[in-house]
């Protein structure tokens, strides 16, 4: 018998262009971000879009660091697995950079831009922003094997 894909990957019904990437199963830590939607903007150019919920929020109604560094970590591989660089099936962070610039509002979306930089046998190199509006809110670089 086969298991279950793990993810799920569909167009967006919410955001025309978009598409979702999900989990199949909500009680893994993926979930606690989700719903989580995807667009190649690019060669090796993906955006990710999170919509914070109150459970992601710090005291001061900002998305709480640990929740923008999960989203980062969440981000990376939404990507690869958009530019297909990546099957379904399991992965790890080696090494995530993150520096927090500015708060991001826990009652907006936030995005992260997504930019491959390389990509050998068994890693992948990349770097990204944590957008919100116009605003930079965090930036990370990452290496991650696949």
């Amino acid at each position: 018998m086969t298991a279950p894909a793990p993810f799920r990957f569909f167009s967006d019904p919410d955001l025309p262009g978009w598409h979702r990437w999900e989990l199949t199963d909500p009680t893994r830590y993926n979930a606690f971000l989700a719903p989580l939607s995807v667009r190649v903007e690019g060669e090796g150019r993906v955006r990710v879009r999170m919509v914070p919920q109150r459970i992601h929020s710090n005291i001061r109604d900002h998305v709480h660091g640990g929740a923008l560094l999960g989203f980062a970590d969440v981000a990376i591989f939404a990507a690869a697995r958009a530019l297909g660089i990546m099957n379904e099936g399991g992965a790890s962070t080696v090494d995530l950079s993150a520096q927090f610039i500015d708060g991001a509002d826990a009652s907006a979306p936030i995005e992260a831009e997504v930019e491959l930089l390389r990509e050998t046998g068994r890693l992948f190199f990349v770097r990204g922003l944590i957008v919100q509006d116009d605003r930079r809110c965090v930036s990370f670089t990452a290496t991650a094997r696949k």
